[in-house]
């Protein structure tokens, strides 16, 4: 029916549009690619929360200064970003599609408050 109302509307929906190519992931899963090691994390909170404890191996990239080009290469992985509440992660994850990056992104759902709910590791 979406389709139907798009192509009446004369709005054409690419397959690869940004909503497709960013998605909300779960910390169990999220532990999951961690301990295959197929995930690449990006803390986008600011230095003094990292510090306070953080998801082991992420890499800060604060969103008050994002910039696509310091995050880590991510192929063949899962690009996951947090931040506190699930928020900031957000714009961040937008900016890096905007940027040309071309694989999946992942926001994780209820950031790190919703990670040590679900007793996942921190790193201090």
């Amino acid at each position: 029916m979406l389709k139907t109302l798009l192509a009446f509307l004369g709005i054409n929906r690419s397959a690869n549009t940004m909503s497709d190519r960013i998605r909300t992931v779960d910390a169990a899963t999220v532990m999951g690619w961690l301990r295959d090691g197929s995930a690449v994390i990006v803390d986008v909170r600011e230095p003094q929360e990292h510090r306070a404890g953080h998801i082991p191996g992420a890499t800060l990239v604060p969103l008050s200064r994002f910039d696509p080009a310091r995050v880590p290469d991510a192929t063949g992985k899962h690009l996951v970003f947090h931040c506190q509440s699930g928020r900031r992660c957000g714009p961040a994850s937008a900016r890096m599609a905007e940027s040309g990056y071309t694989g999946s992104i992942y926001r994780l759902s209820g950031g790190m408050a919703a990670w040590m709910a679900a007793s996942g590791p921190v790193e201090r």
